[in-house]
């Protein structure tokens, strides 16, 4: 409480910098408290089955209770917990360890026969280890405040805006843990709940959505699982946002757990950023004026998805292709710029001491080809790395501010 009263002082002149309305403002200032809590350095990283994430599902849930949803089934408790044994390695022939979590669970219950659900994990690394992008071998807190702090601030705000705006479907609020370690806990609630809840017309996934970038890019995955998505957005589409939609509802977050059981999802993210998944993930990045329109956004989307009683399913064509078993005997070392909707893979970041940065691969270069691989997309690029091994020498092309440069890259892992 002290820390939250803090919060409300120190953002009290941010706030008067704003022009927009006092419920607006109220939002904002909402956003800004939310993902403060959940990324401060208290929470220890928020990692499943520890302290933090406990405290964090904890603030959840008395957030929830604030707003006004009820605890799924009235059992009085918004937890779902349950307990997942995880192996250390794919290959380990040990039945792996037993991490124990908590998704939190609110409710619109409108009595209505079918059910919107929305969701975003709260769970991040703790103090790094596996998963961690940072080179350094000193362990830190990785706060997450963009992965996945941001996210979780927009499924409150939509829960606070869907409280004052009734919709023709039952509405279920989660916030997942354990995304980090293998979508633990949308998986567990896609075959122990939805059975119980109805029938569910379409799943919203928000994951990193608080780097909305100066060009206002906003990818939105999943739109082939029903056709009614991309009308839909295309009919609420405004000139503020840069959309880059992709069709498949296959991908690293929790709407996977849901397309799996055949449910339209929608997965918003605002894209990759030289912080992801390091101690650097941090309040100071996040675009709270961003995060705020991109949670509008997808609330007037819902809004219009409300009204369609039957949102019909469909699988996407490529999903097989990305739900592929890859190795990877060598990696570049490089964030790709996930929201580029051109040819080839944009780098957006480059990590030291890797192969790209030994190579001379500079941010903001386009890998159009790597040994005898044309790179067309992120899809291409994945398969060629899978091809190739530490200390192989292959030819490549980038695109440079317009200019095609050969070059040589080493895999030095």
């Amino acid at each position: 409480m002290k820390f939250l009263f803090i919060l409300l002082v120190a953002i009290g002149s941010l706030n008067a910098t704003i022009s927009m309305g006092q419920q607006s403002q109220s939002s904002f200032t909402q956003l800004y408290n939310d993902v403060a809590y959940l990324s401060h350095d208290s929470l220890e990283g928020r990692e499943i089955g520890t302290k933090g994430e406990l405290i964090a599902a904890r603030y959840i849930a008395n957030r929830f209770e604030e707003i006004g949803l009820d605890p799924l089934n009235n059992q009085g408790s918004y937890f779902q917990e349950f307990s997942r044994k995880v192996k250390s390695h794919p290959h380990d022939t040990a039945e792996g360890i037993e991490i124990s979590g908590r998704n939190v669970i609110g409710i619109l219950q409108h009595g209505k026969e079918g059910t919107i659900l929305i969701g975003a994990h709260y769970d991040h690394l703790g103090w790094g280890g596996k998963g961690s992008g940072s080179l350094s071998t000193d362990h830190a807190i990785h706060n997450g405040a963009d992965d996945n702090a941001s996210g979780i601030a927009g499924l409150l705000y939509l829960a606070e805006y869907f409280k004052q705006n009734k919709t023709e479907h039952n509405i279920i609020f989660v916030a997942f843990t354990g995304e980090e370690k293998g979508l633990l806990g949308s998986n567990f609630f896609a075959n122990n709940t939805l059975s119980a809840i109805g029938e569910t017309s379409f799943m919203i996934n928000m994951d990193m959505i608080g780097r909305l970038d100066e060009e206002r890019r906003l990818a939105v995955y999943g739109i082939g699982t029903s056709p009614f998505f991309m009308p839909t957005l295309e009919s609420i589409a405004e000139p503020q946002f840069k959309l880059a939609v992709d069709s498949s509802g296959m991908g690293p977050s929790d709407h996977t757990s849901f397309y799996l059981q055949d449910i339209p999802v929608l997965h918003f993210f605002t894209g990759q950023h030289e912080q992801y998944h390091k101690p650097e993930d941090d309040l100071e990045y996040i675009n709270f004026e961003g995060l705020y329109d991109v949670s509008q956004f997808i609330s007037k989307l819902i809004l219009t998805l409300d009204k369609e009683n039957d949102l019909p399913f469909q699988k996407t064509n490529d999903s097989n292709k990305q739900n592929e078993k890859r190795t990877f005997n060598v990696t570049l070392g490089v964030i790709p710029d996930y929201l580029f909707d051109g040819v080839g893979l944009k780098i957006d970041g480059v990590k030291e001491k890797r192969s790209a940065a030994l190579s001379g691969i500079e941010k903001g270069d386009i890998l159009l080809e790597l040994g005898t691989f044309t790179i067309t997309s992120i899809y291409d690029y994945m398969e060629a790395l899978g091809y190739y091994h530490p200390g192989d020498t292959v030819s490549a092309k980038i695109e440079r501010k317009g200019e095609i440069i050969p070059m040589e890259i080493t895999f030095v892992d």
